[in-house]
């Protein structure tokens, strides 16, 4: 059984700083797409931060990039999102996801960035920032 154990998240500051983390267990492949999506009220779910679990490729959302940073610890599959100068506009429920990681890429198959590719979540995580 896949699953996908999360940790981090809960409220914060406008310009302040969060970490979450990711780690996974059950997989049978190694070679994967792992990363954060988000929702906030209202709006449809998108991908923040992704990155293979092999090699580095990475995908920020334009909103987040220099702000957000997302690494691997090879060792124990464990995955972080760092984010920092966090702002109003940050306010979403994240979730952990894994899929399959095929084609070209982060920056050249946008399938890859569709909630829909990915096959397994984790519970999630509520952020708040406030103004």
């Amino acid at each position: 059984e896949v699953q996908l154990v999360e940790s981090g998240g809960g409220f914060v500051q406008a310009g302040g700083s969060l970490r979450l983390s990711c780690t996974p267990s059950g997989l049978t492949s190694h070679d994967y797409a792992i990363g954060w999506f988000r929702q906030a009220p209202g709006k449809e779910r998108e991908a923040v931060a992704l990155i293979n679990s092999i090699y580095d490729d990475i995908y920020y959302q334009d909103s987040v990039k220099g702000r957000f940073t997302i690494s691997r610890d090879s060792a124990n599959k464990t995955v972080y999102l760092e984010m920092s100068i966090l702002e109003p506009e940050d306010t979403a429920a994240y979730q952990c996801a894994v899929g399959t990681y095929a084609g070209l890429g982060f920056d050249s198959s946008p399938v890859l960035l569709k909630s829909y590719t990915y096959k397994y979540w984790g519970q999630g995580t509520q952020i708040t920032v406030s103004s």
